[in-house]
């Protein structure tokens, strides 16, 4: 199992990024929790990892902080949740907001997460109602966030949300109802995100 890799930050776009580690290019896909604190590309990092086994692929997840990894790891347990929900969850909530929801049966709030549906939200809140407790304190180091250069922030925010599985014009609606003069991408998609969560 690979727990962690420090390396040099080669390529982000959400959700993924590559890393060089001692000459490896590693291929990763982090959720938009980990994208927020990614440094400028070039830049040492140290990112968790989760390495999931599948018979038709081997995919290496990367998340700023154990807290993250540990919810991530969680949420691959519940039926019916696979790896590209448990990214969407993570990008569309933090762990804090999450657990909040889970003990209080919020089930509207979960349901606004992309895939999420009202079956997998109530079920989401009693089979992890009682597993949450052991998530641990976050402890993540990588370094601040930054904008990829490749997509103008708004249009790599779109595909961002596209990968993260809302439908193209779902993501273009969102990233529009942002006013915001940043230049961040990662911004654009934590405000669109919220602001989805509101409606």
């Amino acid at each position: 199992m690979i727990g962690l890799l420090e390396g040099t930050l080669i390529y982000k776009q959400a959700p993924d990024l590559m890393m060089k580690v001692q000459g490896v290019g590693y291929e990763l896909q982090a959720p938009m929790s980990t994208f927020y604190n990614l440094p400028e590309c070039g830049a040492e990092l140290v990112l968790y990892t989760h390495l999931l086994v599948r018979e038709d692929a081997h995919t290496l997840y990367a998340f700023h902080s154990t807290e993250d990894r540990s919810l991530f790891r969680i949420l691959l347990k519940v039926n019916g949740v696979g790896a590209k929900m448990a990214l969407a969850i993570l990008s569309g909530m933090d762990t804090k907001g999450f657990r909040f929801c889970i003990e209080n049966g919020d089930v509207d709030s979960l349901i606004r997460l992309p895939g999420v549906g009202r079956k997998t939200a109530e079920r989401l809140v009693i089979e992890l109602r009682d597993r949450l407790s052991s998530i641990s304190v976050s402890d993540g180091v990588a370094g601040s966030a930054s904008s990829a250069v490749e997509l103008g922030p708004r249009e790599e925010a779109i595909t961002a949300l596209i990968a993260l599985g809302y439908k193209g014009p779902e993501a273009t609606r969102m990233v529009k109802q942002v006013e915001s003069d940043t230049e961040s991408s990662e911004e654009l998609i934590r405000l669109a995100l919220k602001t989805s969560l509101r409606q």
